[in-house]
């Protein structure tokens, strides 16, 4: 049985959001280079940002699926990734780490492992073992719950041509460690509202 979130943001309208998802995809995923791999389907209009209007669990994973659907059925040329932003639910951190099982549950079911996965965002985002206010987290702190629906064989060819991808986390997190107290309220607005 799944768990309902009774946790909503007030109602913004889809431009705005997805806006604002644009804007930190821009300035913190691509302006950081924290995703070596995403200015290029971004400049390619390949990534597809879709805003789930959803507040029930089982209304999100309808729509996951339908996006992952939409990428098994189109061209990786025309839609190479997509952002699917939840801003109407998962605000809890902790609902949110649990509702990513059953994403993954859904990829499976699917017979989509070694196809796709997801990578995970959140405003609140908290790597196992640190602390919520350590630097690392800035690296998947988004202004939305955000579930990023990845073709592993696009992943798997990009980083055949990346020099040292396992470097990549620790490049990030001395990155975001740099940034000024104003660079963060510039970068990151959401987190000191």
């Amino acid at each position: 049985m799944l768990m309902r979130s009774t946790q909503e943001i007030p109602n913004t309208d889809i431009n705005t959001i997805t806006q604002q998802v644009d804007q930190w995809l821009n300035d913190v995923v691509i302006g950081l280079n924290l995703c070596p791999f995403a200015a290029k389907p971004q400049r390619n209009k390949q990534i597809k940002i879709f805003v789930s209007e959803a507040n029930q669990e089982e209304t999100l994973l309808e729509d996951i699926l339908l996006q992952l659907i939409e990428l098994n059925n189109t061209e990786p040329k025309k839609l190479e990734t997509t952002l699917v932003v939840v801003p109407n639910m998962l605000q809890d951190f902790w609902d949110y780490n649990f509702f990513i099982d059953w994403v993954e549950g859904l990829i499976k079911q699917q017979d989509w492992e070694g196809i796709f996965q997801v990578a995970t965002f959140h405003p609140d985002y908290c790597f196992g073992g640190s602390e919520p206010a350590d630097d690392e987290n800035l690296t998947n702190r988004s202004p939305y719950p955000v579930f990023h629906l990845i073709r592993e064989e696009s992943m798997e060819k990009v980083l055949k041509h990346y020099p040292d991808p396992e470097s990549i986390p620790e490049t990030n997190i001395a990155r975001v460690s740099s940034l000024t107290e104003d660079e963060r309220k510039k970068l990151f607005p959401y987190l000191f509202r």
